[in-house]
């Protein structure tokens, strides 16, 4: 079974993608925002003190928000509209807000969490059921993608993972000077009832302009979501008939 928004996958949220996981706040406001947020939150706040009643209560609350928005440098408005005022100044490169497009979708796999993670985490792996894909090499927390190109060309970026949590999730983006901008990630929940677990993958990507842009949109075709919810029939299947196992504790390569 494969749905685009299960109970699980909406408890995820829209910021998994954003943060790289969904126990951590990156941060997405940019720093002039951030002096504006504690210098007009402090002052609603003294307000707020001194009119007292439910309407000070009110502006000292307002303001106590803004200030902590204007201090941790984050936002969950953004986070959920996948928008950032912050400069990105990380080695990874960031896929802006508003450019190319974003999908997630899920599938339920009866195997464990654990199981899917190890298989997922082998990035090499993946060119057996992601079509577009050649081949992935993966060094360590970094790796190099090749997928198929226009006029039987190959296309090829570098990605690193940016967080993960054993047995529960993976966060990639790809390096600066990439051919393709993307980030993505993957989460691992296990269904009540000892059911399988839920895969839930949400990807962005900013295709380039051009001939490669122009190749990207062919190759996802109108409706990306639907490329990516084949993908996952194919790891679906691959697991569940066990021609992607992990034996003796091990990911198998294939």
């Amino acid at each position: 079974m494969v749905s685009r928004r299960t109970p699980i996958s909406r408890a995820i949220g829209a910021d998994a993608l954003a943060h790289g996981g969904a126990h951590s706040h990156a941060v997405n406001v940019g720093q002039g925002e951030r002096l504006l947020c504690v210098g007009g939150g402090g002052l609603l706040t003294l307000l707020g003190l001194k009119e007292g009643g439910l309407l000070g209560c009110g502006l000292a609350a307002l303001g106590g928000g803004l200030v902590y928005r204007g201090v941790s440098g984050y936002c969950a408005m953004y986070s959920a509209l996948g928008a950032r005022t912050a400069d990105v100044h990380a080695p990874q490169a960031s896929v802006a807000a508003g450019h190319g497009f974003k999908v997630m979708e899920a599938v339920v796999v009866h195997a464990t969490s654990e199981d899917l993670y190890n298989i997922w985490r082998d990035f090499e792996n993946l060119p057996r059921f992601m079509t577009h894909l050649v081949r992935v090499q993966a060094r360590g927390n970094r790796s190099h993608w090749v997928a198929q190109g226009p006029a039987g060309t190959e296309v090829a970026w570098d990605a690193e993972i940016i967080t993960e949590d054993p047995g529960r999730m993976i966060g990639w983006r790809s390096l600066e000077g990439s051919q393709i901008k993307t980030a993505g990630s993957v989460h691992f929940t296990p269904v009540p009832g000892a059911q399988g677990t839920e895969v839930v993958v949400t990807l962005k990507v900013d295709p380039p302009g051009g001939k490669l842009g122009a190749w990207l949109a062919t190759l996802f075709g109108q409706n990306p979501a639907q490329q990516i919810r084949d993908d996952l029939r194919r790891f679906k299947a691959l697991v569940e008939s066990g021609q992607i196992t992990r034996p003796e504790g091990r990911v198998r390569r294939f």
